[in-house]
């Protein structure tokens, strides 16, 4: 019919009364854009990855400090060593000081007649023998050194003599100047065997009188021991 209206074409509804095309079900679906894509501001560029910590170097052991070399012993000479060598021409055959104390190497044959000197005012007044001992070096010739260590109460200083022995050589005793080398000389002959001619009761100190052999003489083996002398008198064997 020619006045017949005609109904315009209902929109579809959505939110707030507004009208949203639907999309096409085979249409790619777009994703967002990038912060800054489109606006004219830079985006923010990436961060580097971190980088591992520096590993730390192998510990360089410190070097051995190189040995010390052996301080050596200074030639002495004094008003004393001269009136010695005065005195006892040829009886002194090495004067030298080491940490300020001086030494003498003296013949043997002159050693009671030098001590008798130094104890007097004229030597020193060196009365009073603070030490007396042995050390043994056995590739040498004269094997043995027997050593006096003097102390002068006047002066306040020390004074050593040496005198060296060959294995079967003896020497005189000092105990007639000081006595208390008595024991001292014991001592010796009992762990080095050195016989002091004139000593008033020379014989073993430390180890029992029937003892063979002088344990400080550098061929005597430590763990050794008179093993007749031990079965006798402890009734064990030697070691036990």
């Amino acid at each position: 019919m020619a006045d017949e209206k005609k109904e315009p074409p209902k929109a579809a509804e959505g939110v707030g009364g507004g009208s949203l095309a639907k999309p096409d079900a085979g249409a790619p679906s777009k994703s967002p854009a990038p912060a800054g894509a489109g606006s004219g501001v830079p985006a923010a560029p990436a961060k580097p990855p971190a980088a591992a910590p520096p590993k730390p170097a192998a510990a360089v052991p410190p070097k051995p400090a190189a040995p010390k070399a052996p301080v050596k012993p200074d030639p002495w000479s004094s008003p004393l060593l001269d009136e010695l060598q005065k005195r006892f021409p040829g009886a002194i055959s090495e004067a030298v000081i080491f940490r300020n104390m001086p030494s003498l190497n003296v013949a043997k044959e002159h050693l009671v007649a030098i001590c008798q000197f130094l104890k007097g005012p004229d030597g020193g007044a060196y009365t009073l023998l603070t030490d007396e001992t042995a050390a043994d070096y056995p590739k040498r010739e004269r094997r043995f050194d027997v050593v006096y260590h003097l102390y002068t109460f006047e002066g306040n200083t020390r004074l050593r003599l040496r005198v060296q022995l060959g294995a079967e050589e003896k020497v005189a005793s000092v105990t007639s100047i000081w006595p208390t080398a008595n024991w001292l000389e014991r001592e010796i002959y009992d762990m080095f065997g050195v016989v002091f001619e004139g000593h008033p009761d020379l014989k073993r100190i430390l180890l029992p009188d029937e003892w063979v052999g002088h344990p400080l003489r550098k061929d005597y083996d430590i763990l050794k021991q008179d093993e007749a002398w031990v079965k006798a008198n402890l009734g064990i064997k030697s070691g036990q």
